[in-house]
């Protein structure tokens, strides 16, 4: 997330690090373990200590290992995408009754999907 957050690319993050795009794209799925010198590598590139990767792991329950919950996965896959990044960053600069008006718009158009 900090990557697009940043506006940075999986191709330009792989040059800097010597992968391939592909290789970048695993990691962030979680396909393919990363190393401790990628991570390393990597947390430098992004202007953020190694331990922002881990950031929330100390609180779960370690019979559940590293998995997500449900809306964990949602809600990283949503904030992967291009419209989750702008929606994040923009959403908090409206005003409360704003950001409420959007909910229900969104609710209501959620709704005539169905």
């Amino acid at each position: 997330m900090r990557r697009k957050l940043m506006g940075v690319s999986q191709e330009k993050l792989a040059e800097a690090l010597g992968l391939t795009f592909q290789q970048v794209q695993k990691y962030e799925r979680g396909v393919n373990r990363v190393s401790a010198s990628k991570l390393f590598e990597t947390s430098n590139f992004l202007g953020v200590d190694v331990s922002y990767f881990f950031d929330g792991l100390a609180n779960r329950d370690p019979a559940s290992g590293f998995a997500e919950s449900e809306s964990e996965r949602f809600t990283h896959e949503f904030l992967m995408t291009t419209e989750g990044v702008e929606l994040a960053s923009l959403f908090p600069r409206l005003a409360a009754k704003q950001r409420r008006r959007i909910l229900e718009l969104v609710r209501t158009l959620a709704d005539d999907d169905d």
